[in-house]
């Protein structure tokens, strides 16, 4: 039975770049090597990490003055290296609180220096996007995350920072158009929209960076792995590969401002059914609703045991909710095609007839 992955992270992938990783394995280049066996310094392999740096800059428009790198730790090493090379020693950074990712890189931050909370959603649960908010004049970076995951809130429109902007999009980089040139730094973990987990990608303006004043270990200044090309230690080949493969098979599908639409639609589709639907409602508030990761409840807790048995027969994985929000989570990543939205919004249909 065909399975259709709704799973939060690792992402589903498309097929089509699972078979041709997988044949990479074996026999990569047609070298009879396996592409996780062969010197990250050989040819074939810094062909990959070009073209993945190239399909970056291509799918996201970006412009010259910004490095692209393909580094290692995740997201979460992401919250210590920003403060690291963008908070001035004695200086202040302003960040908004929207959920647990959020909250995390705030506690880095710190552990670094003078750290302000200028929007905060917790008080409900991170159910919405904070608005409204001042950014202070006198912050060395604002930092913001623009999904999230596990409530499933997403910022629709981003503020105009007077300091450098910091971005954490690990879950909905690639999945619609944005400009690069707004923001000074963008960091996004790969096993969302990109590929699978092990390296992150990070988008840097380069004249932002060695102005702290502060001393910076080796392995978390910036600047090291830019004068590398992220080769500073051995990159993870095969993530940085499959992301390289996802990245070319969707600029065949026609870029971010294609998959941006297409997204739309699933959302719209989901989205329209649990608004509809007496026995389902959203966590999220409406204008603030996350197009990657729909997030919604049971309104009759009786149902539970029904829904879950369909829903599983169906052949659907990853729907149970995170346990912190509790209820169901269909996360709507690129390769997710409509039909198993379609799915899922049929067997809602049928468990209200029911």
């Amino acid at each position: 039975m065909k399975k259709h992955n709704f799973s939060a992270g690792p992402c589903i992938l498309p097929k089509e770049v699972l078979k041709e990783a997988s044949q990479a394995i074996l026999n990569f280049n047609n070298d009879n090597l396996s592409l996780i066996e062969i010197s990250h310094r050989s040819k074939p392999f810094m062909d990959v990490m070009k073209k993945a740096i190239a399909l970056v800059k291509e799918l996201l428009e970006v412009p010259e003055g910004y490095s692209v790198l393909f580094l290692q730790g995740g997201a979460s090493l992401e919250f210590l290296m920003v403060p690291f090379n963008l908070m001035k020693e004695g200086g202040k950074a302003a960040y908004t609180n929207t959920g647990a990712w959020a909250k995390k890189a705030i506690t880095e931050a710190k552990s670094l220096g003078d750290t302000v909370v200028v929007g905060d959603s917790s008080d409900k649960n991170y159910n919405y996007i904070p608005k409204g908010y001042e950014i202070p004049n006198d912050v060395d970076y604002f930092h913001c995350t623009s999904n999230n995951t596990i409530y499933g809130t997403q910022m629709k429109n981003f503020p105009t920072a007077p300091t450098l902007m910091v971005c954490d999009m690990s879950s909905d980089i690639f999945s619609r158009t944005i400009e690069v040139s707004k923001f000074d730094l963008i960091y996004a973990g790969a096993q969302k929209n990109m590929g699978p987990a092990g390296t992150t990608l990070v988008i840097v303006k380069d004249e932002i960076l060695g102005k702290t004043g502060r001393k910076i270990p080796t392995m978390l200044n910036y600047n090291t792995h830019i004068s590398k090309g992220s080769m500073f230690n051995t990159p993870p080949v095969f993530a940085i590969y499959v992301s390289m493969l996802t990245l070319q098979w969707l600029k065949d599908f026609g870029g971010v401002e294609a998959i941006e639409k297409t997204n739309q639609e699933k959302a719209d589709l989901l989205y329209s059914e649990i608004d509809r639907n007496p026995l389902f409602e959203g966590t999220a508030n409406k204008e603030d609703r996350s197009n990657m990761n729909v997030c919604f409840l049971l309104t009759d807790s009786s149902k539970e045991e029904m829904f879950n048995k369909m829903w599983q027969e169906a052949g659907i994985n990853g729907l149970k909710g995170h346990r912190s929000v509790g209820g169901y989570r269909a996360s709507l990543y690129n390769a997710l095609p409509n039909e198993s939205v379609q799915i899922l919004v049929n067997i809602m249909r049928k468990l209200e007839q029911n």
